[in-house]
Parts: C-alpha cells; structure tokens; sequence
C-alpha cells in the first residue's frame, strides 16, 4: 500500500510523512507489546479452545464446515461494524475513538492509528463474540487475515480508477468509500462505518457515497486536534483526557447543524 500510494496517490500530502509515520508506527509497536501481554491468548486461539471444550452456538449444531466458516465470518465482521458504531455513539468510547481520526492525512499507517485502551476493548468484544459463535478456528484465522488486509486498502492514499472504485465497493470497503469517514465534517465522520464489508453501511442507513467537498476538497481529521504536535505520540495517547468529547454521532449540537 505505501508503495501504491507513492506512486498513484488520490490525495495530495499535507504533513511531512516522516513525522506522521514515525509516530503512527511507534503506536503500533505499543499497542502490539500491551496487547500481547494483556491477552495471551487471541481470537484464533479462543476458538480452537471454544472448539475443544463444546463452546458456542457453533459448536453445537449440525453446520456443514462451510457454511459454519461463511457464517461465522459475515457475523464477526457486522460485530466489528458495530462496535465501531459504539465507539461513535458513546461519549467515553468516542474520547478514545478520536485518536483514530485525529490524523491530519489519511494513509496506510491510519488503518494502524488506535489509542491502547481501544485496542484492549476491542480485543475483549471480539473475544466475547467468538465465545459466543464457537466459530471455526480457520473463519477466525482468515477473518484476522482479510480484515488487517482491508483496513490497510481501505485507508490507503491510492487512486482507484472511478469506474474500478464504483464495482469494487459493491463487495468490499474502498479508500474513497473509508475517506468519507474521515472527513472533519461530523456528519460524514459519523457514516460509513464499514472496515472490510460495504453491505452493513447500506443496509443499516449509515452510508454515504461521496463527501461534500469531493475528495480534493474534503477537510480530513478532527476540529479538536489540528496541529503538527498533537500527532506526537504523546500528545495521541493524552487525546482522550483533552478537551470535551463533541463530535460523537449522538451529540445533539451536531445533529442540528
């Protein structure tokens, strides 16, 4: 992707990319040290316990192997759909949310950009689910796969031919789809939750097509956090004690503008 991105680019770069990269990069190495140490045991693992000690719905019913695998993967990712839902609509979840769209460009390393407290209650959710689903070990694995994959296309600086984009977001989420979402306006920061499948969007009345602007003229981040110093990666992991937490879907100042 950020080969892609230097070489076919849909947006022109605004801040330095070592600054932004340097730090988004350093956040990840934090947020994989405290994952690993947080949660031994991960998704893919999980199941195959929840596989070997009877757990969950599907482990417990007489599912061919493949539909198990398809079902298992279409409600794992509407579960990531809507815990990002969440995480706008609820003000403390939003404080941390935030950090993610605070970026003031939007590449591949923002699909990385998420506070350690995110990542930590968002492990524990999809623990929860899989406990709950007993899906196949193979579903969680190429779930993890595919859905890492996405967020890292989908939040890539790539220009996609228009017609190419139109058909590819019928299937899967696209950088011009993911971009909306990263508008500073909060009605289109509040839409277009999808990270790997475009279908929830859609079919639950979050998606919009095309920001207002167009994406040229479109103003990515957060009104909150616009200077060069606030994407520090000291100034990111303080975000969610900084300033109120406006912006959020349900914040009534928002919805009357």
């Amino acid at each position: 992707m950020a080969l892609w991105e230097a070489a076919a680019p849909r947006r022109r770069r605004y801040i330095p990319r070592v600054l932004r990269w340097t730090n988004n990069l350093g956040l990840v190495v934090l947020d994989t040290l405290i994952l690993r140490l947080s949660f031994p045991i991960l998704a893919v693992g999980l199941a195959v316990l929840a596989e070997e000690g009877g757990w969950g719905l599907f482990n417990n019913i007489d599912a061919p192997l493949w539909l198990a695998i398809v079902a298992s993967m279409l409600l794992l990712d509407l579960a990531i759909y809507l815990q990002h839902v969440m995480f706008h609509a609820v003000p403390g979840l939003w404080r941390l949310h935030r950090m993610h769209h605070a970026d003031l460009d939007f590449d591949a390393t923002t699909g990385l950009r998420f506070h350690p407290v995110e990542i930590l209650l968002s492990m524990g959710v999809k623990l929860a689910v899989v406990a709950a689903l007993g899906p196949p070990a193979v579903a969680v694995l190429l779930f993890e796969v595919i859905l890492n994959a996405t967020a890292l296309f989908n939040h890539a600086n790539i220009n996609l031919p228009r017609p190419v984009d139109r058909v590819l977001r019928l299937i899967v989420v696209t950088p011009d789809m993911h971009r909306v979402h990263h508008s500073s306006d909060p009605r289109e920061t509040n839409s277009n939750y999808g990270f790997n499948l475009p279908w929830w969007d859609r079919l639950l009345g979050t998606y919009i097509a095309q920001p207002a602007k167009g994406h040229h003229g479109m103003e990515i981040g957060i009104e909150q956090f616009r200077t060069p110093r606030d994407l520090w990666l000291d100034r990111m992991l303080a975000q969610p004690v900084r300033g109120p937490a406006s912006g959020h879907a349900l914040d009534s100042r928002e919805r009357d503008t």
